[in-house]
């Protein structure tokens, strides 16, 4: 089993293509929750949105967010901080509105 941050070596031989699958699944993980956060401050309705996942997804954004600033990932502190943008107002308006 392959260490924290280590190379992959033999699963994806290519530097490029191990970051290429990163920064994808960085901006597709990042980019899901847009939709949502622009129907909510449309919208101002959150109903059908759970206090408790939202809550505990924003805490788990902030804790890779960290992460990523304690190792110097920028691609993962990028992507975090994105999504931290989208959510904080997500779960402001439930908070508010609920």
């Amino acid at each position: 089993m392959a260490e924290a941050n280590q190379s992959y070596g033999g699963c994806m031989t290519s530097a490029w293509l191990i970051d290429c699958v990163g920064a994808t699944g960085a901006i597709f993980t990042t980019l899901c929750w847009l939709p949502q956060a622009l129907k909510v401050i449309r919208e101002k309705e959150t109903r059908t949105l759970s206090l408790p996942a939202t809550s505990a997804f924003t805490f788990g954004v902030v804790l890779w967010l960290i992460y990523g600033v304690a190792i110097g990932d920028w691609p993962l502190i990028g992507s975090n901080a994105v999504t931290l943008t989208l959510m904080t107002p997500i779960l402001a308006m439930k908070l508010r509105y609920n």
